[in-house]
């Protein structure tokens, strides 16, 4: 079997924030690739600007580098659960994987997630040890975690045997021991390991062309784009090919461009042959797993699997008093056309009609993944309001299933108590309790989907914000009964529309907490705080104080209020109740009922309790 030595494609995977994108970086300025010149920004891979602020990786990005002679394709693939689709097709276009966990914090539940989509395709795993120079790093226990983890996945010998590589990506060092003081200022270590145990691609040019999509892109020029591998044969610029479209059909059509990857550009090739990883347009609807071939011989690729959605929103245009003030894409249509588009590069995306023009059902990964689309599109100019998130519930063989997740926290000891009761008062089932040292205490959870819905600001509170808490998909399991998680307080609702005002704060501080400052406009029926106890509560934070002529003993004194408690897009998202919709526009993120007339509310929930009590 010919092999082409001149090539390795590998996946750097990792949970997040364990540093593969710093990694990358470094692998980017220690190769032979750019020039002297080249200044890099830090993660310079997260080009999103999402990206960069939050500093984690949402879409999987390719870069090659030249080291020793060989081209090495990296690909830079997201630590989240919520943007596995990105990992699993990743898995489909190389031949290794670089397993980069922390020295402190070992396998956490997105290492898992990522080494079993790798080990499932057979590849060969590379460990790095990063961070190998943090004061608190215990390298041999987290080799012997990973080992661990390996067996428990099911790894095959070969894959047990893997190499490790102890480095610092931050610092540009690396080693084989895992004594810190044997670091180098170098990365060879591990492009050296690279090139000794990820497999060289098959070299079978000569035979008829199979090239498989795996990640999409757009281009305003060129239009749709397609990256992949070619698994098979050669393909040139001009060449006329088929498509074989997932539902059966054939299309075919004239290749007019075929990109190449090197160092941070994409750069334009003529031809690409068996092993390469490379962009073709010409085709405006090509999608993710569909395989190209020659006229004469089409012989499609095994489509790829992509996990379904597990939780979902309803978006709906802005109807509130407000709409159209701030955004500048109001519009059912406008909408529409956004959510299509996001469907082209998104694959774990869905979106399906309701019986309303104005209203559609969202389906992702997890909150995370849709409170970024929702993000992107405030920021292009859009306006739409969104129901708070439901998880989906399947049928298997008759049984109503929910999806239940895989939960770690690591906590400081004094903690451990208030962690574990309220995980249980959301149906958790505890699995494992560790002590990592240090006073720090690590538990794994299995927990409903929707028992996580709103959970984290709650953890941040009862940490102290020192709890750690990742989470992952596990599984559907049968649903379990009655009401899991959701918010236990009510809400303080206006019944005004106007100006807030300090003097109408004032008035009711000591009801619960207030999200709003004064000389914010708001309107009759939106949520202006979290009240103290479980009921709703109507109030008037318009009120102005009365002016009298009568001076007052404290008249310079000065009115203080409390700061307000400023929600976050995701947390309003976390905190909204099944009768609130979260308005978004460019400016703005409001919490509002679903029917904002005081009145009209009493009469539906009267009407809700009835129907319930009839049942």
């Amino acid at each position: 079997m010919k092999l082409r030595n001149d090539i390795r494609n590998v996946a750097i995977i990792a949970h997040v924030d364990h540093g593969k994108t710093t990694m990358v970086d470094e692998l980017l300025k220690q190769s032979e690739t750019l020039n002297e010149r080249t200044q890099l920004d830090d993660r310079v891979m997260d080009s999103n600007d999402i990206e960069k602020e939050r500093g984690i990786t949402i879409l999987a990005k390719n870069t090659a580098v030249s080291y020793k002679g060989t081209r090495v394709n990296i690909l830079d693939t997201p630590g989240h659960a919520d943007f596995g689709g990105e990992v699993e097709r990743i898995m489909k276009m190389v031949d290794g994987v670089v397993l980069i966990v922390d020295a402190y914090e070992g396998t956490m539940p997105q290492t898992r997630f990522v080494l079993k989509k790798a080990l499932e395709q057979k590849l060969t795993p590379i460990v790095v040890v990063n961070k190998i120079d943090k004061p608190t790093a215990r390298p041999a226990e987290v080799v012997d975690e990973v080992l661990e983890l390996f067996i428990e996945l099911g790894a095959d010998d070969d894959q047990l045997e893997f190499p490790v590589v102890y480095a610092s990506g931050i610092n540009g060092t690396s080693s084989l021991t895992d004594d810190p003081a044997d670091q180098e200022d170098t990365m060879d270590f591990l492009f050296d390991t690279i090139l000794e145990h990820i497999p060289a691609p098959v070299d079978n040019s000569e035979e008829p062309l199979q090239f498989q999509v795996a990640l999409l892109d757009y281009n305003d020029f060129v239009g749709r784009i397609g990256i992949g591998r070619v698994f098979r044969g050669t393909i040139k610029v001009g060449d006329q090919v088929s498509l074989l479209k997932l539902d059966g059909t054939t299309k075919n059509f004239r290749v007019t461009k075929l990109f190449g990857f090197f160092g941070l550009d994409r750069v334009e090739i003529d031809q690409a042959v068996a092993g390469d990883l490379i962009a073709v347009s010409g085709m405006e609807d090509i999608f993710v797993g569909e395989t190209i071939t020659p006229v004469d011989h089409q012989e499609a690729l095994p489509v790829l699997h992509i996990d379904e959605p597990t939780l979902q929103m309803t978006f709906l245009t802005n109807n509130s008093p407000f709409a159209g003030r701030e955004g500048k894409h109001v519009t059912s249509r406008k909408l529409e056309e956004r959510l299509m588009k996001e469907l082209h590069t998104d694959v774990s995306l869905k979106v399906e009609n309701t019986g309303s023009p104005d209203a559609w059902i969202v389906s992702g990964r997890g909150e995370l993944h849709l409170s970024i689309l929702i993000e992107n599109m405030r920021r292009e100019g859009y306006e739409l309001q969104v129901s708070r998130p439901e998880v989906i519930i399947k049928n298997f063989d008759g049984e109503r299933c929910e999806p239940f997740e895989r939960v770690q926290i690591d906590t400081p000891e004094e903690y451990m108590g208030s962690v574990i009761e309220s995980l249980s008062q959301r149906k958790g089932e505890m699995q494992d309790m560790q002590n990592t040292g240090n006073g720090q205490i690590r538990l794994i959870f299995l927990v409903p989907s929707r028992g996580l819905i709103g959970y984290s600001t709650e953890f941040l509170s009862l940490t102290r914000g020192y709890g750690i808490m990742s989470h992952t998909f596990e599984a559907y399991l049968p649903e379990l009964n009655g009401k899991i998680g959701g918010r236990r307080n009510g809400a303080l609702v206006s019944t005004e529309t106007g100006k807030s005002t300090t003097y109408g704060i004032m008035g009711v501080e000591d009801r619960g907490t207030i999200f709003i400052e004064p000389g914010v406009d708001i309107y009759e029926g939106m949520v202006v705080g979290e009240n103290s106890r479980e009921n709703d509560i109507a109030v008037n934070i318009t009120k102005a104080k009365q002016q009298t002529n009568v001076r007052s003993a404290n008249k310079d004194q000065t009115n203080v209020i409390k700061r307000p408690r400023q929600l976050t897009l995701e947390e309003t998202i976390e905190f909204m109740d099944e009768d609130e919709y979260c308005e978004i526009t460019p400016v703005s993120i409001r919490l509002r009922k679903q029917i904002l007339d005081k009145n009209e509310r009493e009469k539906s929930a009267k009407r809700k309790k009835k129907a319930l009590e009839q049942d």
